[in-house]
């Protein structure tokens, strides 16, 4: 972003990913990343309150982005999905969340407030 362009949209954030940005999207890959061994389809399914069908679009997409792998199987006789974030899925996760703490930085200084909650929670390591 050149400075022209800071300067006349200080609030305009590049680096919100669309394909994590996405509520359902963004539910899953936290749960993901707190899950780093990955989950089964039934255990992410609960996690994120989602029926089959949106799940599946939504592990599709993330999984045409490069950012989660998803490995079907059996276990004993039964049909076994499991979603883990591959490399790549977990830096970008973590670079969408370094902006997302810019945003509130920006968010706070522009309410008025000196200090960021972020300053508070250390979400990433400063």
């Amino acid at each position: 972003m050149s400075k022209t362009e800071i300067n006349t949209a200080p609030f305009s954030y590049d680096g919100l990913d669309r394909v994590i940005h996405e509520k359902a999207r963004l539910g899953l890959l936290t749960s993901l990343m707190a899950h780093p061994k990955g989950l089964a389809f039934a255990d992410l399914k609960q996690l994120c309150g989602l029926t089959d069908g949106n799940l599946s679009r939504h592990l599709g997409v993330l999984q045409e982005a490069g950012l989660v792998e998803v490995t079907k199987g059996y276990e004993g006789n039964r049909p076994h999905t499991s979603c883990r974030l591959t490399k790549t899925g977990r830096r970008r996760f973590l670079d969408y969340l370094a902006v997302l703490e810019g945003l509130v930085r920006d968010a706070a200084r522009a309410a008025g407030k000196e200090a960021a909650p972020t300053a508070k929670f250390r979400i990433l390591p400063v």
